[in-house]
């Protein structure tokens, strides 16, 4: 009974995110996994900066440590529960845990709110200023030079590469957590895997960078998770076109995709900006400003249109549609496995 009682959390804790998203009144975890990296890094990064391999090192123990320490967390919150048959106050934890894992609405609300922004009024210095403020919250790039145009396509390469580490990445680890501990509730479940995975995501936008002293201290960093959102972002590069108006050049809009994305450095965020570009027919890639160097990105969909609004509305409704494909098929398989144990 507890086992599926965790899946009905699970499934309450989706909801939660996408009609709430993270409350106020919360301390996110994001914020004390970030205070940690922030300060072990910064002690390494301010002593050490000229030295590489303590850099490299030293890089290897925060990345370790991080995961550890958050996977212990949401281990421990789970044996409580499990162990206590359904104990309150644990499965509350692991519900407002587990919805703290994703960022449906927060990710969707923040770009669609800077789309609306420069569709719906006059663009002056001060508007200007506004949205390139907003944006900047949610890009690593410089955009305090950019046009009107290259922020609206930085805002939707934001959305397109975050909605798989901030969405489908830890619904597909959760999900993995959840057919594990019915196995046995020593197994890794979904709390902590899912903490586990919202670590390495923080890790890799912390420090994960490729210049300077973060090529050191931020290697194993940006190669665990590489390695942990593949899966994921291959699952959304070939059921997204399921869910769109575009289902019936299923396999050439997965080549084309593939082909783009894979021009990207990362193994990761090249296929999933790709898939979104050739569903919404948009064109992603180009130039962009990093740490005072121009960064020329590969073009993805080089016959798409410019970003828009209602392009930003269509992708916002594409990973509302891809989630609930996703949690019709993790209930079918939660189910037959349940069946079969």
């Amino acid at each position: 009974m507890a086992k599926i009682n965790l899946f009905l959390i699970f499934l309450g804790s989706i909801g939660f995110d996408l009609l709430i998203g993270d409350p106020s009144f919360f301390i996110h975890p994001v914020q004390i996994i970030g205070f940690y990296i922030k300060k072990i890094s910064d002690h390494f990064i301010n002593h050490y900066r000229e030295n590489k391999k303590i850099l490299f090192w030293s890089g290897f123990i925060l990345a370790i440590s991080t995961i550890l320490i958050s996977f212990s967390f949401g281990k421990l919150i789970e044996l409580i529960y499990m162990q206590s048959k359904n104990n309150f106050f644990s499965g509350f934890l692991i519900f407002f845990g587990l919805s703290s894992c994703l960022a449906s609405k927060g990710l969707i609300s923040s770009v669609k709110e800077i789309a609306k922004l420069i569709e719906s009024k006059e663009i002056n210095y001060k508007n200007e200023k506004a949205i390139k403020e907003k944006v900047q919250r949610i890009v690593s790039r410089d955009v305090s030079s950019s046009s009107i145009e290259h922020l609206l396509r930085s805002s939707t390469e934001s959305l397109t590469e975050n909605s798989v580490d901030g969405v489908f990445g830890p619904l597909f680890w959760i999900f993995v957590g959840i057919i594990l501990i019915q196995f046995s509730i020593f197994l890794p479940g979904p709390l902590s895997l899912g903490f586990s995975y919202k670590a390495i995501s923080t890790l890799d936008s912390m420090i994960g960078y490729k210049y300077d002293f973060f090529r050191y201290i931020g290697f194993f960093s940006a190669k665990i998770e590489d390695n942990f959102t593949f899966i994921p972002s291959r699952l959304v590069l070939i059921t997204l076109p399921l869910v769109s108006s575009k289902a019936n050049d299923y396999f050439l809009i997965i080549k084309k995709s593939y082909l783009d994305g894979k021009k990207y450095d990362s193994p990761n965020s090249g296929i999933s900006e790709a898939i979104f570009a050739y569903i919404s027919g948009i064109r992603l890639g180009g130039k962009s400003k990093y740490n005072d160097e121009i960064i020329e990105k590969p073009i993805i969909n080089p016959n798409g249109d410019s970003c828009t609004g209602k392009k930003i509305d269509l992708i916002c409704q594409l990973i509302l549609r891809l989630q609930l494909l996703w949690i019709i098929i993790f209930i079918l398989i939660f189910f037959i496995i349940s069946r079969l144990i």
